[in-house]
This record gives C-alpha cells, sequence and structure tokens, in this order.
C-alpha cells in the first residue's frame, strides 16, 4: 500500500509523485514512500534534474495528516518529526536539481516539502503558507529554518507567526516561489525547468547546487574556499572540455556526467 502513496517515474527527468489524493496529505506512511522514492532517484545515475509534484489539482499539499495528531502527544518528535526531517533532508540533499510543481494548496508540511526543492513552480490560484499555529502547533518539518533563509527573517515570522495564508502572486513577491503559471500548467512548466536543467553541465550543475547549499551560513572567505575547491572539480572533468569545444565549434554541448 505505501509504494502506491508515492508514484517514482524515472528517466533524464525524474518525477516524484505523492499520490494520496484529494489533498496529499503527509502521513506516516507516506514518509517512508518517499523515503524510498528518493532513494531510487539518488541511486539512478541517468537522471539529471528532478520535478516533485502531487496528484490531482486540490493540492500540492495540504499537509499534516491532522487525524494522527492525538496519537503524537509527548511523542511527536520519535513518532513523527525526526523521521520526517530525516526524509525532507534527503530530499534537499539530492545533487541534482529539484522543481517543485504545485498544483493547488501547499500548506503547513506540504510547504514545508516544497522548500526542499531548488526551484518552485505554483499554479495562479494555489494557497501557501504555514498555518499550523491555527492549529495549536507549529511548524516541525523545517519551516522555521527553510523559510527565513529563503524570504527572510521578517516575512517569515508573519507567515509562521500569524498562520497567515498567501496567493501564488504574493508568494513570487515574497521570493517563495520562482514562477507562478496558470491553472493546470505548473507540472508542464517545471519539467520545461527540469529540462533546461538537465541540459546543462552535470558535474557544474551539481557542484554548484552543493556549493549553494553548504555555504550560506559561513563567511564570504570560508565560502570561497569550499567555491575553489568545487570548481577545480569542475575544470577537471570531461564536461568542462566538451562544454568548451560545443561554444567553439558552435554546437549544442553533448554531456556526459563526468
Amino acid at each position: 500500500m505505501t509504494e502506491d502513496l508515492i508514484v517514482v517515474e524515472p528517466g533524464v527527468i525524474g518525477t516524484i509523485r505523492l499520490n494520496n489524493p484529494p489533498l496529499n496529505l503527509v502521513s506516516k506512511e507516506v514518509t517512508a514512500a518517499l523515503s524510498d522514492a528518493l532513494h531510487r532517484i539518488a541511486a539512478d545515475d541517468e537522471v539529471r534534474a528532478v520535478v516533485l509534484a502531487g496528484t490531482g489539482d486540490r493540492a500540492f499539499s495540504a499537509g499534516s495528516d491532522v487525524k494522527e495528531f492525538p496519537s503524537l502527544q509527548g511523542r511527536v518528535g520519535d513518532g513523527k518529526l525526526i523521521e520526517e526531517n530525516a526524509v525532507y533532508n534527503q530530499l534537499a540533499d539530492l545533487p541534482v536539481p529539484t522543481v517543485a510543481a504545485i498544483e493547488g494548496n501547499a500548506l503547513g508540511g506540504g510547504l514545508e516539502l516544497a522548500l526542499c526543492c531548488d526551484l518552485r513552480v505554483a499554479s495562479r490560484t494555489a494557497l501557501l503558507g504555514m498555518p499550523e499555529v491555527r492549529l495549536g502547533v507549529m511548524p516541525g518539518s523545517g519551516g522555521t529554518q527553510r523559510l527565513p533563509r529563503l524570504i527572510g527573517l521578517a516575512r517569515a515570522k508573519e507567515l509562521i507567526l500569524l498562520g497567515e495564508i498567501i496567493d501564488a502572486d504574493t508568494a513570487l513577491e515574497f521570493g517563495l516561489v520562482n514562477r507562478v503559471v496558470p491553472d493546470g500548467q505548473a507540472e508542464a512548466v517545471a519539467r520545461e525547468l527540469a529540462e533546461t536543467l538537465a541540459a546543462r553541465g552535470p558535474v557544474a550543475v551539481r557542484e554548484a547546487k552543493a556549493t549553494l547549499n553548504t555555504t550560506l551560513d559561513g563567511s564570504l572567505a570560508e565560502g570561497q574556499v569550499i567555491e575553489l575547491a568545487a570548481s577545480e572539480r569542475v575544470f577537471s572533468s570531461e564536461d568542462m572540455l566538451e562544454g568548451a569545444a560545443a561554444f567553439i565549434e558552435k554546437r549544442p554541448a553533448q554531456f556526459r556526467n563526468r
């Protein structure tokens, strides 16, 4: 049963689909299935980029299954959040770039999941937010950490402490999403972005993503040391030679991920 909760579509553009409609709620079973899916994607050398989407048009994911909450009183860490944080980190740490296709709402844990992706595309009528405080709880799967790093502390406090839900255009203004598209087009546009990412030099993209993710909270000097080491690895790759040759010869590059 848990395998059906997450659908994996392999390929150069790998797709991971939350398959728990209509709201694609994040239950303990969904989290376990997502972990298995991420292991499969990470082990697939063909994958150059990943699209994360939900089934249906009502919600990318409306967050946690609130029906689980009473059974977690006093043990939410062991019962839910430790595993959920580990799996969300698993998504954030994928070496290939990821794009969240937010068709419909992304709320609570659903938005926390989208924050683990490198880029986010939202449909025009999507609603986004972390309204946990309305239920007497708080974001516990990275929301208080990833959201301010993305949109700044003041905006993050506004969304988390007030429990406000914003529309897609406001999310774009805040820098929470990268694109707003007509309803029904989020996954298609996310796939277009993923195809562009996949066409770039995979060694360079992988190293650039890792450098961006690991240097954000350090000093400029520390970051430059890490950047230089990453650049050395990129300039030692066959892909670098192919990229330069393709540019000189005015042809598309044929990168081989090495």
